[in-house]
């Protein structure tokens, strides 16, 4: 079933402000649906109730008082999302809550530090409600956690929520709450935005900085939002966005706050030529026939807006995409894990480790010459262009047991073949969005099959939620699924 007009995040927000929304209600509210539907889909790992209730009366003090004083304009423009319902994606710390990671191997596991990107969300007063699921470690495209449930797309709970912020994606699709924090080394913001339905932001390499705890290395993985709207993917982004002392990746220059810069392109719009890749990159795979359907229908959205679309071949091949290899491989070795630990993870975990200790300094050097050089060659064959137009993924949200294998290897591969392009702009560095376009009818269910725009350049953020927007005017999505309870 589908609701037609729940409120976004900005909404929302502005309600608190006007009063027709109570925010310690709304903060109940939140919780009791994380109880309910939150645990249908396997939204969260952990409920952080206390904290909750504790944002929640903090920020009805913040109200209160500037509807005394008449600042109520001020506090927007402060904390424009104050009061609103934020999680946290339980890859990042808070202080004193639980970091888990998906992984047994951290199980009771407290974080003794808060990283950077979940200080900005606390922060901007908002209500954190909880941890999302991830899977271990954040390694797979789908999210199967060895700690908890896993997460399911509310548009057919047999089907996985994508990954690694599935829970996430869960969370906000199934309406508990209309945004969330998510990370994205391979496209784990895009993925659960496919599959559940949702917009998903992966900011350009330096928008939002890892510190003070954590590093970029190669810089592949970067914090990014899920959203049921490009708007609120926008503020959500404001948010989290913005460079710390120490950083090794140059911050993405801007103009201005995204929610801004995205009012102000929207209404002044510009042709631009973007270029249509059909060719999945990582793995030689069939594209489903729907999900070639919804890149159509973005591809006649986009003429039909004025701009010029290029048919283009694949920038390279699946082998050379294995450059990417040792970098993920050897991330996954890099994970600190005494020799209990190691005895507690999961056989894509452990076949990724292994894999990795295989590999050299110099063979680790080689590689991040290979996926430079790589990254280089394909920026100058999409240099022409100002967007890249591809499916989210290859099919529909998968079933469980058509990506997560007994084997490492084939566990990999059919991840790779489940989403072909979106790796790609982790190695780029440069910004992609998932939006949901397209639905059609597998198996006598309704499913989403988004399209992801990647940017041609890098810190052409903006440029992307624009064109985001304009297909979101002219071809609506639904904006909240509940799950079938039967």
């Amino acid at each position: 079933m589908t609701e037609e007009r729940p409120l976004g995040a900005l909404e929302t927000a502005a309600a608190l402000r006007s009063g027709q929304i109570d925010v310690e209600e709304l903060a109940e509210h939140t919780l009791e649906a994380s109880r309910g539907v939150g645990a249908q889909v396997g939204a969260f790992a952990h409920l952080l109730e206390d904290l909750t209730r504790e944002q929640a009366r903090a920020a009805a003090e913040r109200l209160v008082e500037a509807r005394r004083t008449g600042t109520l304009a001020e506090l927007a423009q402060q904390l424009p999302l104050l009061g609103v319902p934020l999680p946290v994606k339980d890859l990042t710390q808070i202080a004193g809550a639980p970091f888990e990671a998906g992984s047994a191997a951290l199980a009771g596991n407290i974080a003794t530090v808060t990283d950077g990107v979940a200080r900005q969300i606390l922060d901007a007063g908002t209500l954190t409600i909880g941890k999302t699921t991830t899977p271990e470690f954040g390694l797979p495209s789908y999210t199967e956690p060895a700690t908890g449930a896993p997460a399911r797309t509310p548009w057919d709970l047999r089907r996985t929520a994508g990954g690694s912020s599935g829970g996430a994606g869960a969370a906000v699709a199934s309406g508990v709450v209309p945004l969330a924090h998510g990370s994205d080394g391979g496209g784990s913001v895009r993925i659960p935005a496919a599959c559940c339905g949702l917009v998903g932001i992966k900011p350009s390499r330096g928008v939002v900085s890892p510190g003070p705890h954590g590093t970029e290395g190669m810089g592949l993985v970067t914090d990014g939002i899920l959203a049921r709207s490009v708007r609120d993917a926008a503020a959500g982004l404001d948010l989290i966005a913005g460079a710390r002392t120490g950083d090794f990746t140059p911050a993405a220059a801007r103009l201005g706050p995204y929610l801004g810069q995205l009012e102000g392109a929207t209404s002044s719009r510009q042709q631009l030529r973007v270029a249509v890749l059909r060719e999945p990159l990582a793995a030689e795979t069939e594209v489903h026939p729907a999900a070639l359907r919804g890149l159509e229908r973005g591809v006649e959205l986009m003429r039909g807006l004025g701009h010029e679309l290029v048919e283009i071949r694949a920038p390279f091949t699946p082998e050379d995409w294995t450059a990417f290899m040792p970098l993920w491989t050897v991330g996954a070795a890099s994970i600190p894990l005494d020799e209990e630990q190691e005895g507690r993870i999961l056989e894509l975990t452990r076949w990724l480790r292994e894999r990795g200790r295989r590999y050299s300094g110099v063979d680790l050097a080689r590689a991040f010459s290979g996926v430079q050089a790589l990254a280089r060659r394909t920026m100058e064959q999409f240099a022409p262009f100002d967007v890249v137009i591809t499916p989210a993924l290859s099919g529909p949200p998968a079933l469980p047991a058509d990506l997560q294998r007994d084997e490492g290897g084939a566990d990999f591969d059919a991840q790779c073949a489940f989403t072909p392009w979106t790796s790609t702009w982790n190695m780029l560095g440069a910004a992609a969005i998932a939006v949901p376009l397209h639905r059609e009818l597998i198996d006598g269910v309704e499913l989403p099959f988004g399209v992801q725009l990647g940017a041609t350049r890098h810190g052409e953020d903006a440029l992307l939620l624009s064109v985001a927007a304009q297909l979101e005017a002219h071809d609506p999505w639904p904006l909240v699924r509940t799950p079938d309870r039967s």
